[in-house]
């Protein structure tokens, strides 16, 4: 039986001009997303993918059994506590159940904040269930659910869907008490939303480019049109909205890439406007925290890596921020939580996400830092910003690449941990029970093209040889200051108990080691970010790790673009490449502000339509502008129909291009038909993607 041959997308001959260069692009005419050659096209290519990977069938059984073996899969989440006025106390806590790829969102009354449910009970007395993701997803090929938010006085509830992946949300409103739907209904809707008190909900729209503009309020029951709150004209900045933990106080932010600007309103106050706490100013960043005494404010003013200040509620100015800690180059101040006896901050300290207690005396001034301590050498702390300020204890979530995810309780009156929840490893019929202790993780420190020392997170089984016969994946991503987390995987494993390593580049561009290193992976310093990977890859090789024909490199939406960007830098840099939605046809998307988000990301990427030297930048990296006529190594791409972040011609164009231009190597194309950005919905769907790009990915680097 002969190979099947690859599809050939028509070369239809198209020309752009720009600062006095002229290039034929062969491939623009898949811009147009109705233009019926290109789904034709995918639909070809989906026919060749499944045709070359048909072999690997017994392979995906195998790894999605294995997720299935170790999870738990009815199980239930952390219940969280919230006292609801004239309602009473309530344990709230989301349900998974085996064989549904949805969960559902339960509560029932709480008799003691020390008696929280147990898991493993079917259904506590008094359990309500309040949304069942499961049936509303029934008889759809996606789902997603943009918010979910309970009313301050319990009563109520607002939920938004997307039922096609284009991140185009429906509210939807709930009467709890008797379960029935209302009649408000409203759609085309950003994701998110809070409560403004207990009769109206703020929600945002998008404009054409799906950029968040708009802030309305509705009032339940009502029949007066929505009230407009606020519109953002800059075409640079979204809005994003929230209500304090008292839900006395709306707070509303839009920001840029390099700017921000806070709006507080007193919900308390009939008609009360929105009010500016700062202004806008050009390079400034703040986010506002409305504590029940004050507002606390992390910000960058004379502070690269952000700094902590306090203000009056009547705030309008910088001039009226009092410091609390200056900042500290080097150790990122993330964000800041309030409660009435401490503040929690997140902070990245040394590449790792940890959090630290400030706290609050009688007068509520916060005092000197406490960092929380633990002992693994690589490891990732959130806090869990929970409901309730008057409180005597928080959470925090723990994990590390070897140790599954816990929730941990930290009493804020003698600094004594509880914990509360462990994920649970079911034994593989294989590999038996997982046990810590069979894994090694390391941090190794490779050296960049410039001499910076760029550090990679390492995984893998204790009894994996290290003398460059093992396979190995090395995932990157590097932009929007976005940090990789060393966190734990079930999945992960199916490439470790095959004896893989798996590693994590933590390029610039990220966030891991401070704003520096973002600001150093941006704009006209982009190229660090793809020069960082290759010198990560071949650490792990000089290193013992992998070999060359043994390593696999992989990364999604940006982290596309990386991969690409290095493929064309050092084709024989690895053996396989999987690339997930990937930003490869940057330059040209950066090119056309008609296009969703292209304004607002110039400020990551760069202006190519009036900046000359931005385009010449992004001419010389972007993926798809430089392909080269030499054997590249096995790429799989993956791709999603409906993606408005990365549209789906980009990684048409790019397979198209790798085809007709390379000298050869396997290329494939896999779109899902009925997706956005983030894939298919549901967790077996997720789990058949797992299997199906980690099949081919160990195919092609195990010896």
């Amino acid at each position: 039986m002969s190979a099947p041959r690859p599809p050939l997308a028509p070369r239809v001959r198209s020309r752009r001009s720009r600062h006095g260069e002229t290039v034929s692009d062969y491939y623009a005419w898949m811009r147009d997303k109705q233009d019926p050659r290109l789904l034709a096209y995918l639909h070809a290519e989906n026919e060749y993918t499944d045709q070359v990977t048909a072999d690997l069938e017994g392979l995906r059984h195998d790894i999605f059994d294995d997720l299935a073996a170790r999870t738990k899969q009815t199980d239930m989440s952390v219940p969280e506590f919230v006292h609801h006025p004239g309602l009473g106390d309530f344990w709230y806590y989301a349900r998974t159940t085996d064989g549904r790829d949805y969960p559902s969102y339960h509560r029932c009354p709480a008799s003691s904040r020390d008696l929280i449910p147990d898991p493993d009970q079917h259904a506590p007395e008094g359990e309500q269930l309040l949304l069942d993701v499961q049936a509303l997803a029934e008889g759809r090929e996606f789902l997603a659910l943009g918010t979910f938010a309970v009313s301050p006085n319990g009563r109520l509830a607002a939920y938004s869907v997307d039922a096609t992946g284009d991140e185009r949300y429906q509210l939807f409103f709930l009467d709890l008490i008797t379960g029935a739907l209302l009649p408000d209904q409203l759609p085309e809707v950003a994701a998110g939303g809070d409560w403004a008190l207990d009769d109206a909900f703020c929600y945002l729209t998008v404009d054409d480019s799906w950029r968040p503009d708009r802030l309305w309020r509705h009032r339940l029951g009502s029949p007066d049109p929505d009230e407009l709150l606020l519109a953002e004209p800059d075409e640079r900045f979204w809005l994003g909205v929230d209500a304090s933990r008292d839900h006395r106080w709306l707070i509303v932010s839009a920001a840029s890439k390099d700017s921000t600007e806070c709006w507080i309103a007193d919900l308390t106050v009939p008609g009360g406007p929105l009010r500016s706490v700062s202004g806008r100013t050009e390079g400034l960043e703040y986010d506002v925290e409305v504590a029940n005494d004050r507002l606390f404010i992390v910000h960058n003013l004379d502070a690269p890596d952000f700094a902590l200040a306090e203000a009056d509620f009547d705030c309008r100015s910088v001039d009226q921020w009092r410091p609390i800690w200056p900042g500290e180059l080097g150790v990122r101040l993330l964000g800041v939580t309030a409660y009435d006896r401490c503040l929690v901050a997140g902070v990245r300290r040394r590449g790792l996400a940890t959090i630290t207690l400030r706290p609050r005396d009688a007068n509520g001034d916060p005092g000197a830092e406490v960092e929380l301590e633990f002992d693994e050498p690589l490891y990732q702390v959130d806090a869990d910003d929970g409901d309730e300020a008057d409180t005597d204890r928080i959470r925090f979530a723990y994990q590390s690449m070897v140790t599954p995810d816990q929730v941990m309780e930290l009493s804020l009156v003698d600094g004594s941990r509880r914990l509360l929840r462990s994920r649970t490893v079911l034994d593989h019929p294989l590999w038996g029970q997982y046990r810590p202790e069979d894994y090694r993780q390391r941090q190794e420190w490779a050296t960049a093209a410039d001499g910076t020392r760029v550090p990679i997170s390492v995984v893998y089984r204790a009894d994996t040889p290290l003398d460059g016969s093992a396979p190995c994946l090395l995932y990157g991503y590097g932009a929007y200051e976005a940090s990789t987390p060393v966190s734990f995987s079930i999945a992960r494993l199916s490439l470790l108990d095959r004896g893989c390593i798996y590693a994590i580049a933590h390029v610039r561009g990220g966030g891991e080691l401070g704003r520096s290193w973002y600001e150093d992976g941006r704009l006209t310093r982009k190229t660090n970010t793809f020069t960082d990977f290759l010198a990560c890859a071949t650490h792990l090789v000089d290193s013992g790790y992998t070999s060359r024909d043994r390593l696999g490199i992989e990364g999604g939406s940006a982290g596309g673009l990386l991969i690409g960007a290095v493929l064309n830098l050092d084709p024989e840099c690895c053996a396989a490449a999987l690339a997930a939605v990937p930003f490869v046809d940057a330059l040209n998307t950066m090119l056309d502000p008609e296009l969703p988000l292209t304004i607002v990301e110039w400020e990551e990427w760069g202006d190519p339509v009036h900046d000359r030297a931005a385009y010449q930048l992004m001419r010389s990296y972007s993926p798809y502008e430089n392909i080269r006529p030499v054997r590249y190594p096995a790429l799989l791409v993956t791709a999603n129909l409906n993606d408005t972040r990365v549209e789906i011609t980009e990684p048409a164009k790019w397979v198209a291009r790798l085809r007709h231009d390379s000298a050869g190597g396997e290329v494939l194309l896999r779109t899902e038909l009925v997706a956005g950005h983030g894939g298919r919905s549901g967790r077996y769907q997720a789990w058949k993607d797992i299997a199906f790009e980690w099949s081919w990915l160990l195919d092609r680097i195990r010896p």
